[in-house]
């Protein structure tokens, strides 16, 4: 069979596939399981275009590790084939780990499972598949690698995921401030003392990569309305979650009912086979297949909460740079319980507030380094001549609130 293959991609044209080992992956159920996951959840609510998947992404990040790589080739850094091969790889799998509507329900759904956390179980668990073939690749995402750049490209305040989803995402939702320079960006990487840098002409290019994860966190991202349904969203499957437990007759996939009827830690997927196996059954669509049938459900809640989500009829949003008092707090639920006819625990359904924040460049977190002419290496922050690369270090909260648009205060 030939496993040499050519992607047509909207954002980059042409990607090839000039592994067998890639190929397989890229068939696996696991990895086409992201064609019905959507990168951005329920952004599309919001931007009609934004019905990209993590398939796309992952493919597309792929093909920028391949540029990168070479580029740091031409450069002189040793890279060989091996690890060439295993860098793509765990790009490619790097999010293989996501749940429906990708970071949505990660506290609901699941009781804090990150998704990294599944795409390395997931990673090790296709190692055994493929006999060790992915030994490197899962070094290389966890950061065991000798070769520290390896993992950086992987996972950094300057990797590869971001320069796709900015550029893919950005495209998607027609947001042109997300759109950067992913290609200059590549073409200024190298390595010194076995670390990812920037060089110095590159600085620009990532004032303007910052800039733009900046705003597109309040412009897509944390856009109010997107904040909004996925707060309906989660509500929906708390609601679920208490009527399964209860014994109530909700009708759902086996896989969806197997994780609303049990709450499931990151030790479960550990210690039970079978959690990973549902768990890698599940996507956006066994969750929009119960929310239009639970449109029609006898229990009140759920029945409007589903049915307002289908038909786009998102709660009101409020965001505020001062955190809501207690007082507004109790107004707000007073009056929903007084329309609704709700018991005083049933408001929550209806009503949630707390905090959202945007930093586009956190250098605890690792930093972003710039190599000057000299050899010297600095922090972007200190390499900057420019204030708003510091502006940008940060940390930027607002406070939200959102209740249904039919009750009046």
């Amino acid at each position: 069979m030939n496993k040499k293959k050519i992607i047509n991609d909207p954002v980059y044209g042409f990607i090839p596939i000039r592994s067998e080992l890639i190929f397989d992956i890229v068939d696996h159920p696991f990895f086409q399981r992201l064609r019905r996951i959507k990168q951005l959840g329920l952004t599309d609510l919001i931007y009609p275009g934004a019905h990209h998947t993590r398939f796309h992404h992952a493919l597309g990040a792929m093909h920028l590790m391949s540029g990168a790589l070479e580029n740091l080739r031409n450069k002189g850094v040793a890279i060989d084939n091996e690890e060439f091969e295993a860098a793509q790889a765990a790009i490619l799998l790097h999010d293989v780990g996501h749940g429906p509507f990708s970071h949505a329900l990660e506290f609901s759904l699941l009781q804090n499972v990150r998704h990294e956390e599944l795409s390395r179980q997931i990673i090790s668990t296709l190692n055994d598949h493929y006999n060790g073939k992915l030994s490197m690749a899962l070094s290389i995402f966890d950061g065991s690698h000798p070769k520290l750049f390896l993992h950086q490209l992987v996972s950094s305040q300057l990797d590869i995921d971001r320069l796709d989803y900015l550029m893919r995402d950005s495209f998607f939702t027609g947001v042109s401030e997300g759109t950067i320079g992913a290609d200059r960006i590549i073409k200024m990487l190298d390595v010194k003392n076995g670390k990812l840098v920037v060089e110095e002409k590159g600085i620009y290019s990532i004032e303007n990569f910052l800039s733009a994860r900046r705003l597109m966190y309040w412009q897509v991202y944390l856009h109010k309305a997107s904040v909004s349904a996925e707060k309906m969203l989660i509500s929906i499957i708390k609601r679920a979650k208490k009527l399964s437990r209860k014994g109530h007759d909700l009708f759902c996939s086996p896989s969806l009912s197997f994780f609303l009827s049990r709450d499931v830690t990151s030790e479960d997927f550990v210690q039970n086979g079978s959690v990973l196996s549902h768990f890698m059954q599940l996507d956006d669509y066994d969750i929009w297949g119960a929310i239009k049938l639970w449109g029609n459900h006898k229990d009140s809640i759920l029945s409007k909460l589903c049915t307002m989500l289908l038909n786009r009829n998102l709660f009101r949003i409020k965001l505020t740079s001062e955190s809501p008092g207690r007082e507004e707090i109790k107004a707000i639920e007073s009056s929903i319980q007084k329309q609704y006819g709700l018991k005083s625990g049933d408001v929550k359904y209806f009503f949630s507030h707390g905090k959202v924040t945007n930093s586009a460049y956190i250098p605890s977190e690792g930093e972003i380094s710039i190599l000057a002419k000299s050899g010297e290496v600095r922090d972007v922050v200190q390499a900057a001549d420019l204030p708003n690369i510091k502006a940008m270090s940060k940390m930027v909260s607002k406070y939200y609130r959102c209740w249904p648009k039919d009750i009046s205060l």
